[in-house]
């Protein structure tokens, strides 16, 4: 057995190339504390095992430890395309090519180049998005909750407003409607019931508002026997008085979904044409690109907006509105938008290129042990947490089954490799969704790392 003595000294494990990945992926005093932490166990148990005089084995037990304190790519197979937890929507190569200059470099963020002063940071993702949506004017915040925080502490704080009972919802992480609109500063007035609300309802308490909200079900679905206002009656109630009205969509879409074979989603420019003043969606759902809050409407309305100081607060940053602006970009041809949104990709799908992929996949895998089992299973997808909850589409999965390792302890392994997997586990299997099977060559790398195991 080694002695203490034996025990390499930290900088020569340091500067050895086997820990050169860690080091680039989470820094050298990460690295060094990691060495320190391991040998420092040692010494207390006076205790030197083999493997602690070579860097190899030091490599591979310090990505292991510091792998939950930094980001890295994972392949999301759990059949969830639009996952809160891993990132929502895809970006494409391409976009990121397109924009490399823009991040890298100083741009004319908040610049006039023709007047050679200050401008408006908005500007031009504002004139993209009236021109996509028919508004007026358009702003940009961090994300969904902020844009409606901001439309509500902008013409309702101190103030009351209505919102039906089956529309305070809940968003991820137990944030809640009702402490969104505490927070904004304005007094949430209940109206109607769970499943049914009527225009009587909001009538009934419209001398007390200050503005109309409906909060479009983008996370949850009510069926059965329900009833909702629809938005062009609330916006002319709030037109006759006097009030704004604002419609959060949620997860938001600049086109119709159905032309695609896709469920049929309300868009900015059908919910404005409803006579809506102000609506507010996400930049990561169904949009398909970076995580934003945008609000379009009124002129007026949205000036007011911008004047508020917690704009300033809640601002987007120079990636986040060139992402967004060149993702617009291609929505002004929707002939060609499944070429360049990877979401909208995934979703269509066909049937065939899954069998392809879980063919290919069943190949890689076809050296695990007589222990493993695996096959190709027809399963269901769902487009997205936040985005068409009650919505899925037809998918196919590859399904891992061990004779002696439980589903948990699959999903681990997987999880554990060097680009983790996540899948989802369901009747002692754990199911791997073949639309998020990419990018395919390093997937079947990684599961050849499985396979060795």
């Amino acid at each position: 057995m080694p002695e203490l003595r034996d025990l390499p000294a930290v900088d020569t494990l340091l500067s050895d190339s086997q820990l050169g990945p860690a080091i680039q992926q989470h820094g050298v005093k990460a690295v060094r504390d990691a060495i320190r932490s391991l040998q420092g166990e040692m010494r207390a148990a006076k205790s030197v095992p083999a493997w602690a005089v070579e860097p190899t084995e030091y490599a591979t037990r310090i990505s292991q430890q510091l792998r939950v304190e930094a980001y890295t790519p994972v392949f999301n197979l759990t059949g969830t395309i639009v996952h809160t937890n891993l990132g929502r929507a895809l970006l494409s190569d391409r976009l990121w090519s397109d924009i490399a200059d823009l991040v890298t470099r100083p741009m004319n963020l908040e610049y006039n180049l023709a007047a050679g002063k200050r401008g408006d940071r908005d500007a031009i993702v504002e004139q993209r998005l009236c021109r996509l949506t028919g508004a007026e004017a358009a702003t940009i915040v961090n994300n969904n909750a902020a844009a409606l925080l901001l439309c509500l502490n902008t013409f309702a704080q101190g103030k009351k407003v209505p919102v039906s009972r089956g529309e305070l919802i809940e968003i991820g992480g137990s944030f809640r409607l009702p402490e969104l609109m505490s927070r904004s500063g304005c007094e949430l007035l209940e109206v109607g019931t769970t499943n049914r609300t009527h225009g009587k309802d909001y009538a009934a308490v419209l001398d007390q508002a200050a503005m109309l909200l409906k909060v479009h079900p983008s996370n949850y679905y009510i069926g059965g026997f329900s009833t909702e206002v629809p938005a062009a009656e609330l916006a002319s109630m709030a037109t006759e008085q006097g009030i704004p009205s604002c419609v959060d969509l949620g997860s938001g879409t600049l086109v119709d979904l159905t032309r695609w074979g896709l469920p049929a989603e309300p868009t900015p420019q059908s919910v404005l044409a409803d006579g809506i003043d102000l609506v507010t969606f996400s930049g990561d759902k169904l949009l398909g690109s970076v995580q934003a809050g945008i609000i379009v409407g009124k002129h007026e309305l949205l000036a007011q907006i911008k004047k508020n100081p917690l704009k300033r607060a809640l601002r987007a940053d120079k990636i986040t509105l060139a992402v967004l602006e060149t993702t617009l970009k291609h929505y002004e041809e929707p002939d060609t938008l499944a070429q360049h949104i990877p979401l909208l990709r995934t979703l269509t799908l066909e049937e065939s290129e899954l069998r392809r992929r879980g063919e290919a996949l069943v190949n890689t895998l076809k050296h695990l042990s007589t222990s493993w089992s695996t096959a190709l299973e027809m399963s269901t997808a769902q487009i997205g947490s936040g985005a068409l909850p009650d919505k899925t589409l037809p998918s196919l999965s590859l399904t891992l089954t061990h004779r002696d390792k439980s589903a948990d302890e699959i999903a681990s392994l997987l999880r554990n490799l060097s680009t983790p997997v996540v899948g989802r586990i369901s009747d002692d299997k754990v199911w791997l969704d073949l639309r998020g099977a990419e990018p395919e060559t390093a997937l079947h790398k990684t599961l050849q790392e499985f396979v060795g195991q």
